[in-house]
Protein backbone atom coordinates (compact mmCIF):
# COMPACT_ATOMS: atom_id res chain seq x y z
CA UNK A 1 0.00 0.00 0.00
CA UNK A 2 1.36 3.31 -1.49
CA UNK A 3 1.57 5.82 1.64
CA UNK A 4 1.05 9.34 0.52
CA UNK A 5 3.58 12.04 1.92
CA UNK A 6 2.19 14.57 4.18
CA UNK A 7 1.55 17.89 2.79
CA UNK A 8 4.47 20.11 2.77
CA UNK A 9 4.39 22.76 5.28
CA UNK A 10 3.50 26.66 3.89
CA UNK A 11 5.93 29.00 3.52
CA UNK A 12 5.89 32.88 2.39
CA UNK A 13 9.14 34.37 0.93
CA UNK A 14 9.37 38.15 1.52
CA UNK A 15 12.21 39.06 -1.40
CA UNK A 16 13.74 42.27 -1.01
CA UNK A 17 14.03 44.62 -4.15
CA UNK A 18 17.03 46.11 -4.23
CA UNK A 19 19.48 43.49 -3.06
CA UNK A 20 22.29 41.63 -4.56
CA UNK A 21 25.10 43.19 -7.07
CA UNK A 22 25.46 47.15 -6.76
CA UNK A 23 26.84 49.37 -9.63
CA UNK A 24 30.85 49.35 -8.10
CA UNK A 25 30.17 45.51 -7.85
CA UNK A 26 29.12 44.83 -11.39
CA UNK A 27 31.89 47.35 -12.47
CA UNK A 28 34.81 45.56 -10.84
CA UNK A 29 33.56 41.82 -11.69
CA UNK A 30 33.63 43.12 -15.27
CA UNK A 31 36.97 44.33 -15.13
CA UNK A 32 38.39 41.61 -13.91
CA UNK A 33 36.13 39.57 -17.10
CA UNK A 34 37.25 41.95 -19.50
CA UNK A 35 41.16 42.04 -18.59
CA UNK A 36 40.98 38.15 -18.96
CA UNK A 37 39.54 38.24 -22.81
CA UNK A 38 41.83 40.67 -23.41
CA UNK A 39 45.29 40.08 -21.84
CA UNK A 40 44.64 36.19 -21.00
CA UNK A 41 45.03 34.22 -18.24
CA UNK A 42 46.49 34.88 -15.71
CA UNK A 43 45.67 38.17 -14.88
CA UNK A 44 46.09 39.13 -11.14
CA UNK A 45 43.71 41.03 -8.67
CA UNK A 46 44.94 42.50 -5.28
CA UNK A 47 42.76 41.63 -2.87
CA UNK A 48 39.55 39.77 -3.05
CA UNK A 49 37.73 41.72 -5.80
CA UNK A 50 34.94 41.57 -3.74
CA UNK A 51 34.42 40.29 -0.49
CA UNK A 52 32.10 37.25 -2.22
CA UNK A 53 33.52 33.73 -2.13
CA UNK A 54 31.40 32.49 -4.96
CA UNK A 55 32.31 35.45 -7.32
CA UNK A 56 36.43 34.80 -6.52
CA UNK A 57 36.05 31.35 -7.20
CA UNK A 58 34.46 31.90 -10.48
CA UNK A 59 36.12 34.27 -11.52
CA UNK A 60 39.44 32.07 -10.06
CA UNK A 61 37.78 29.24 -12.63
CA UNK A 62 38.58 31.97 -15.47
CA UNK A 63 42.08 33.12 -14.42
CA UNK A 64 42.35 35.34 -12.22
CA UNK A 65 44.93 34.99 -9.04
CA UNK A 66 44.29 36.56 -6.08
CA UNK A 67 47.13 37.78 -4.26
CA UNK A 68 47.41 40.50 -0.87
CA UNK A 69 50.24 42.36 -2.08
CA UNK A 70 51.75 43.50 -5.18
CA UNK A 71 55.01 42.11 -4.63
CA UNK A 72 53.18 38.79 -5.26
CA UNK A 73 52.68 39.74 -8.52
CA UNK A 74 54.50 39.62 -11.97
CA UNK A 75 55.55 42.72 -13.74
CA UNK A 76 54.65 41.35 -17.41
CA UNK A 77 51.21 40.38 -16.16
CA UNK A 78 48.16 42.71 -15.54
CA UNK A 79 47.13 43.60 -12.34
CA UNK A 80 43.59 44.59 -10.65
CA UNK A 81 43.05 46.90 -7.98
CA UNK A 82 39.79 45.55 -5.90
CA UNK A 83 36.39 47.65 -5.83
CA UNK A 84 37.31 48.35 -1.91
CA UNK A 85 40.42 50.97 -3.15
CA UNK A 86 44.14 50.99 -2.20
CA UNK A 87 46.55 53.10 -0.60
CA UNK A 88 48.17 55.54 -3.00
CA UNK A 89 51.14 54.17 -2.23
CA UNK A 90 49.98 50.74 -4.50
CA UNK A 91 49.52 52.42 -7.63
CA UNK A 92 52.90 54.29 -7.34
CA UNK A 93 54.99 50.86 -6.77
CA UNK A 94 52.94 49.85 -9.86
CA UNK A 95 54.30 52.74 -11.84
CA UNK A 96 57.53 51.94 -10.19
CA UNK A 97 58.21 48.74 -11.98
CA UNK A 98 56.25 49.33 -14.72
CA UNK A 99 53.03 47.17 -14.22
CA UNK A 100 49.73 47.53 -16.19
CA UNK A 101 47.31 47.73 -13.52
CA UNK A 102 44.16 48.30 -13.97
CA UNK A 103 41.69 50.13 -10.84
CA UNK A 104 38.29 48.67 -10.02
CA UNK A 105 37.88 51.49 -7.50
CA UNK A 106 34.30 51.78 -6.46
CA UNK A 107 33.56 55.32 -8.01
CA UNK A 108 32.05 56.17 -4.26
CA UNK A 109 34.75 55.14 -2.94
CA UNK A 110 37.17 56.88 -4.91
CA UNK A 111 34.46 60.42 -3.86
CA UNK A 112 35.68 59.63 -0.23
CA UNK A 113 39.53 59.38 -1.30
CA UNK A 114 38.30 62.77 -3.04
CA UNK A 115 37.01 64.14 0.30
CA UNK A 116 39.97 63.13 2.55
CA UNK A 117 42.51 64.31 0.08
CA UNK A 118 40.66 68.15 0.14
CA UNK A 119 40.19 68.52 4.06
CA UNK A 120 43.82 67.51 3.79
CA UNK A 121 44.77 70.31 1.82
CA UNK A 122 42.22 72.82 3.58
CA UNK A 123 44.46 72.04 6.94
CA UNK A 124 42.11 69.93 8.53
CA UNK A 125 42.01 67.12 10.95
CA UNK A 126 40.13 64.29 9.62
CA UNK A 127 38.53 61.29 10.65
CA UNK A 128 37.24 58.38 9.43
CA UNK A 129 34.31 56.28 10.48
CA UNK A 130 34.53 52.72 9.60
CA UNK A 131 35.76 49.59 10.50
CA UNK A 132 39.50 48.78 11.37
CA UNK A 133 41.29 46.54 9.46
CA UNK A 134 38.10 47.19 6.28
CA UNK A 135 40.05 47.21 2.92
CA UNK A 136 38.31 50.11 2.10
CA UNK A 137 39.30 51.94 5.32
CA UNK A 138 42.83 50.95 4.87
CA UNK A 139 42.64 52.02 1.34
CA UNK A 140 40.99 55.56 2.83
CA UNK A 141 43.82 56.14 5.00
CA UNK A 142 46.29 54.98 2.73
CA UNK A 143 45.68 58.37 0.70
CA UNK A 144 47.16 60.55 3.10
CA UNK A 145 50.31 60.46 5.03
CA UNK A 146 50.19 58.86 8.23
CA UNK A 147 49.00 60.00 11.00
CA UNK A 148 46.34 62.32 8.71
CA UNK A 149 43.15 60.20 9.81
CA UNK A 150 42.27 59.40 12.85
CA UNK A 151 39.85 56.02 12.63
CA UNK A 152 36.39 56.63 14.67
CA UNK A 153 34.68 52.97 15.29
CA UNK A 154 31.91 53.72 17.85
CA UNK A 155 30.20 56.76 19.32
CA UNK A 156 32.57 56.33 22.37
CA UNK A 157 35.50 57.00 20.36
CA UNK A 158 34.03 60.04 18.95
CA UNK A 159 33.04 61.46 22.31
CA UNK A 160 37.10 60.45 23.56
CA UNK A 161 38.69 62.26 20.40
CA UNK A 162 41.01 65.07 21.10
CA UNK A 163 41.67 67.32 18.47
CA UNK A 164 44.12 69.56 18.09
CA UNK A 165 41.65 73.03 17.29
CA UNK A 166 38.55 71.54 17.39
CA UNK A 167 36.92 74.18 15.11
CA UNK A 168 38.98 72.94 12.28
CA UNK A 169 37.91 68.75 12.37
CA UNK A 170 36.41 66.98 9.21
CA UNK A 171 34.68 63.62 9.05
CA UNK A 172 34.25 61.21 5.80
CA UNK A 173 32.84 57.16 6.44
CA UNK A 174 33.33 53.80 5.03
CA UNK A 175 30.69 53.45 2.31
CA UNK A 176 29.63 50.37 3.77
CA UNK A 177 28.35 50.74 7.39
CA UNK A 178 25.01 50.69 9.09
CA UNK A 179 23.16 54.19 8.50
CA UNK A 180 21.94 53.94 11.93
CA UNK A 181 25.20 53.37 13.63
CA UNK A 182 26.41 56.27 11.70
CA UNK A 183 24.41 58.13 12.44
CA UNK A 184 24.68 57.90 15.84
CA UNK A 185 28.42 58.25 15.86
CA UNK A 186 27.95 61.99 13.37
CA UNK A 187 25.62 62.96 16.26
CA UNK A 188 28.03 62.56 19.23
CA UNK A 189 30.53 64.79 16.55
CA UNK A 190 28.52 67.58 16.13
CA UNK A 191 27.54 67.85 19.87
CA UNK A 192 30.89 67.84 20.40
CA UNK A 193 32.00 69.65 17.01
CA UNK A 194 29.50 72.05 15.71
CA UNK A 195 31.60 73.15 12.79
CA UNK A 196 32.67 69.70 12.05
CA UNK A 197 32.97 69.75 8.17
CA UNK A 198 30.93 67.00 6.69
CA UNK A 199 30.77 65.07 2.89
CA UNK A 200 28.85 66.81 0.52
CA UNK A 201 26.84 64.58 0.46
CA UNK A 202 26.19 61.11 2.45
CA UNK A 203 29.07 58.81 2.05
CA UNK A 204 27.87 55.44 3.17
CA UNK A 205 26.44 54.84 -0.75
CA UNK A 206 23.14 54.36 -2.61
CA UNK A 207 23.51 50.59 -2.63
CA UNK A 208 24.03 49.97 1.40
CA UNK A 209 21.54 52.32 1.83
CA UNK A 210 18.83 51.56 -0.10
CA UNK A 211 19.40 47.15 0.94
CA UNK A 212 19.07 48.44 4.69
CA UNK A 213 15.76 49.98 3.98
CA UNK A 214 14.57 47.29 2.23
CA UNK A 215 15.17 44.89 5.17
CA UNK A 216 13.71 47.18 7.56
CA UNK A 217 10.65 46.94 5.70
CA UNK A 218 10.85 43.30 5.17
CA UNK A 219 11.90 42.23 8.34
CA UNK A 220 8.68 44.34 9.38
CA UNK A 221 6.59 41.53 7.72
CA UNK A 222 8.50 38.54 8.69
CA UNK A 223 9.60 35.74 11.13
CA UNK A 224 12.84 35.13 9.93
CA UNK A 225 15.32 36.61 8.13
CA UNK A 226 18.33 35.19 5.53
CA UNK A 227 21.18 37.37 4.16
CA UNK A 228 22.96 36.15 1.41
CA UNK A 229 26.72 36.92 1.60
CA UNK A 230 30.00 36.20 3.11
CA UNK A 231 30.54 36.63 6.38
CA UNK A 232 33.65 39.06 5.49
CA UNK A 233 31.07 41.26 3.66
CA UNK A 234 30.69 44.64 5.64
CA UNK A 235 27.66 45.25 4.18
CA UNK A 236 26.37 41.55 4.22
CA UNK A 237 26.55 41.61 8.14
CA UNK A 238 25.11 45.13 8.30
CA UNK A 239 22.03 43.91 6.61
CA UNK A 240 21.56 40.83 9.62
CA UNK A 241 22.29 43.68 12.46
CA UNK A 242 19.32 45.33 10.91
CA UNK A 243 17.16 43.30 10.52
CA UNK A 244 17.53 42.05 14.03
CA UNK A 245 17.69 46.14 15.54
CA UNK A 246 13.81 45.76 13.11
CA UNK A 247 12.56 43.31 15.40
CA UNK A 248 13.03 39.92 13.15
CA UNK A 249 12.90 36.82 15.22
CA UNK A 250 15.81 35.37 13.49
CA UNK A 251 18.78 36.95 11.20
CA UNK A 252 21.01 34.70 9.78
CA UNK A 253 24.12 35.25 7.32
CA UNK A 254 24.86 32.48 4.79
CA UNK A 255 27.11 32.07 2.04
CA UNK A 256 24.50 30.29 -0.17
CA UNK A 257 21.34 27.49 0.13
CA UNK A 258 23.78 24.92 2.00
CA UNK A 259 24.37 27.00 4.65
CA UNK A 260 20.58 27.13 5.89
CA UNK A 261 19.51 25.27 8.71
CA UNK A 262 15.81 24.46 8.33
CA UNK A 263 15.77 24.43 12.25
CA UNK A 264 15.93 28.15 11.99
CA UNK A 265 12.82 28.28 10.46
CA UNK A 266 10.76 25.92 12.81
CA UNK A 267 6.85 27.65 13.66
CA UNK A 268 7.96 30.28 10.82
CA UNK A 269 4.83 31.69 8.42
CA UNK A 270 7.30 33.94 6.62
CA UNK A 271 10.83 34.16 5.64
CA UNK A 272 12.64 37.48 4.36
CA UNK A 273 15.27 37.17 1.77
CA UNK A 274 17.76 39.53 0.62
CA UNK A 275 21.45 39.30 -0.54
CA UNK A 276 24.78 41.87 0.16
CA UNK A 277 25.55 44.21 -2.53
CA UNK A 278 28.52 41.53 -3.62
CA UNK A 279 26.21 38.40 -4.19
CA UNK A 280 25.06 37.09 -7.02
CA UNK A 281 21.09 36.70 -7.99
CA UNK A 282 21.86 33.10 -8.17
CA UNK A 283 22.27 32.20 -4.75
CA UNK A 284 19.13 33.68 -4.24
CA UNK A 285 17.30 31.46 -6.68
CA UNK A 286 19.25 28.35 -5.30
CA UNK A 287 18.29 29.34 -1.67
CA UNK A 288 14.38 29.47 -3.09
CA UNK A 289 14.30 26.36 -4.54
CA UNK A 290 16.13 24.65 -1.36
CA UNK A 291 13.00 26.25 0.40
CA UNK A 292 11.13 24.92 -2.30
CA UNK A 293 12.01 21.30 -1.34
CA UNK A 294 10.91 21.65 2.40
CA UNK A 295 7.89 23.80 1.62
CA UNK A 296 5.09 25.03 -0.05
CA UNK A 297 6.49 28.51 -0.90
CA UNK A 298 4.69 31.45 -2.09
CA UNK A 299 7.21 34.22 -3.42
CA UNK A 300 6.52 37.84 -2.83
CA UNK A 301 8.52 40.70 -3.78
CA UNK A 302 8.78 43.31 -1.75
CA UNK A 303 9.99 46.55 -3.97
CA UNK A 304 11.59 49.87 -2.14
CA UNK A 305 12.96 51.25 -4.60
CA UNK A 306 14.43 51.07 -7.88
CA UNK A 307 17.92 51.49 -8.54
CA UNK A 308 19.28 52.55 -11.65
CA UNK A 309 22.82 53.58 -12.00
CA UNK A 310 25.92 52.56 -13.69
CA UNK A 311 29.39 52.97 -14.08
CA UNK A 312 31.85 53.37 -16.79
CA UNK A 313 34.84 50.71 -17.10
CA UNK A 314 38.08 51.69 -17.78
CA UNK A 315 39.26 52.95 -21.25
CA UNK A 316 42.12 50.60 -21.73
CA UNK A 317 38.94 47.85 -21.52
CA UNK A 318 36.41 49.56 -23.91
CA UNK A 319 39.00 51.07 -26.74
Amino acid sequence: MLHTPPPRRPLKVLLATPRGFCAGVDRAIQIVERAIEKYGAPVYVRHEIVHNRHVVDRLRRLGAVFVEELDECPADRPVVFSAHGVPKSVPAEARERRMLYLDATCPLVSKVHVEAQRHHDAGREILLIGHAGHPEVVGTMGQLPEGAVTLIETAADARAYVPRDPANVAFVTQTTLSVDDTAGIVAALRERFPQIAAPHKEDICYATTNRQEAVKVVAAQADVLLVLGSANSSNSVRLVEVGKRAGVKGAYLIDDAEGLDLAWLDGAQSVGVTAGASAPEVLVQGLIDRLAEAFEVTVEDVDTVRETVSFKLPRALTA
